[in-house]
Parts: structure tokens; C-alpha cells; sequence
């Protein structure tokens, strides 16, 4: 039977860790990859027989491939620390991983809950994020610090799971907010190199508005589709505008000194 290592990445996310560590006691290994977490996470997870690996934090990208590289088996299996998988995903990924006819890596679909309901559309279903079943060797991970891509290598199979796992992104509002301006900033250094105005973040945060809200069903999702429009909006304008920031430069920073201007 091929062994399957589940790796877990995580900072900061003691209230998460457990749940998503029990859903995948199945597997014959998990690897917490933390980035010095200061609240309990590393602790509890390894309490929790997992074996806790410390990675400094430079992208999501490099964050995944060193994950890869900390797991020991054959297959694996990657969850997020606010992701769970269901008993049936696991079963699945057993029967996948034994079949003769295997495939080098798999899709797995995602039910993310928002608001107390399941969102069904705004793009949240089945949100395939990069593959999270893979032979170990069969795929790596761009260097992106966020909304990393990922790359097969040549000559490998890539197929879709049936069975979800559950995704819950954010205990409530706050963190909402606080995920918007992480990933804003983060993102920002990947479309610095654009040609950006005030005009062009408009313009992109209302596109990832109607995106969401009408092309992509959100308002079937009641008032959380409308929310996370919402959020996507903000999100996007965010990021267009703290890439110009970072365009500009001194010319946006403060002066160190107040200075009177004979208008004044």
C-alpha cells in the first residue's frame, strides 16, 4: 500500500491547526510547515504527532516547494490549515493512490462556507486550487509570492477528484480584512512591473466586482455572494494601489521634517 504524507501549512493559526491535523489522521505522516508562528501552533501540532517544520517565509511559492521537499513518502497530499478533509475525500485518495492506472496528480474540489452557508458560486466552487494530490517528484510550485501557480512536470498526468473537502476561510469579518491586506501587499509585487493609475485600480477592482457578483452567480449566494464581490473589489483596488505606491516611491512617502511653504 503507497504511503501518503499530508503536509499542512500554517502561521499563526492555533484556533485552526487541531481541526485540520484530525481530519487527516488517515495519512502516514503530517508535516506542519510553520514560519515561526508566535502564538501555540507549532506547539499543538506537534502534540498532536505531527512533525513541525520551520520555514522562513519568502512566497507562498517557495513555501509549498519546501514542503514538498520535507515530506518523506511517495504521494501527498496538501490541506491548508483552515481546510478539512471529509472521511469520503479520504477514502478516495486511498483508493486513487492504490489503482493500478494512478494518475500523477489530482484536482480536489473544495466547499468553502462563508457566512454560515455553503457558497455555491462567486467562483467558490469547485474552486480547484493547484493539485493537492501528487506523486512527490511529479509537480512543483512557481515562485509567486501569492496565488501561486504550479507546473507539472514533463510528461505527467493530471486528473480531478470527485470527492470535496472543506474549506473555511475566514472566522469572521476581521479576518476578512486582515487576509485582504496580506494578500493585497503580497500581490502587489507581482504587478509592480505594470503600467498602474489610480484610473486602471478602479477600473480592475469594479471588473472584480461584476466578476464575482454577476458572472460568476455571487448573487445566487444571497447577501455572502454580494460580501465577497464586495471583498474582491476592495481587495483588487488595494493591491493596483499599493503597486503604485511602490512605483512612486519617496515621491508618496511623508517628509521626515514639516516644512513651511511661504503660501502657506
Amino acid at each position: 500500500m503507497p504511503l501518503i504524507s499530508v503536509y499542512i501549512i500554517a502561521y499563526n493559526e492555533a484556533e485552526k491547526v487541531r481541526a485540520a491535523i484530525e481530519s487527516v489522521r488517515w495519512a502516514d505522516e503530517i508535516v506542519v510547515v510553520d514560519s515561526w508562528s508566535t502564538d501555540d501552533t507549532a506547539e499543538l501540532a506537534t502534540q498532536l504527532g505531527a512533525r513541525v517544520v520551520q520555514v522562513e517565509f519568502k512566497g507562498f511559492g517557495d513555501l509549498r516547494n519546501q514542503a514538498i521537499e520535507a515530506c518523506t513518502h511517495p504521494w501527498i497530499f496538501s490541506l491548508d490549515a483552515d481546510e478539512r478533509c471529509t472521511p469520503e475525500a479520504a477514502a478516495e485518495i486511498r483508493a486513487l493512490t492504490q489503482a493500478p492506472n494512478a494518475l500523477d496528480a489530482y484536482h480536489t474540489p473544495r466547499r468553502n462556507f462563508f457566512m454560515g452557508r455553503w457558497i455555491k458560486h462567486s467562483g467558490w466552487y469547485p474552486n480547484y486550487r493547484q493539485p493537492q494530490l501528487f506523486r512527490k517528484g511529479a509537480m512543483h510550485y512557481d515562485q509567486k509570492p501569492v496565488h501561486e501557480g504550479y507546473l507539472l512536470e514533463p510528461g505527467k498526468s493530471l486528473g480531478h477528484m470527485q470527492q470535496a473537502i472543506w474549506q473555511f476561510p475566514f472566522k469572521n469579518m476581521a479576518e476578512v480584512m486582515h487576509k485582504a491586506n496580506r494578500y493585497s501587499s503580497l500581490g502587489a509585487e507581482k504587478i509592480k512591473h505594470k503600467r498602474i493609475t489610480m484610473l486602471s485600480a478602479l477600473l480592475h477592482a469594479k471588473w472584480a466586482f461584476w466578476k464575482h457578483y454577476l458572472f460568476k452567480l455571487g448573487f445566487l449566494d444571497g447577501w455572502a455572494g454580494f460580501v465577497i464581490a464586495v471583498g474582491n473589489f476592495e481587495g483588487t483596488f488595494y493591491r493596483y494601489v499599493k503597486a503604485l505606491e511602490l512605483q512612486q516611491g519617496d515621491a508618496w512617502r511623508s517628509p521626515s521634517q514639516p516644512t513651511l511653504s511661504r503660501h502657506d
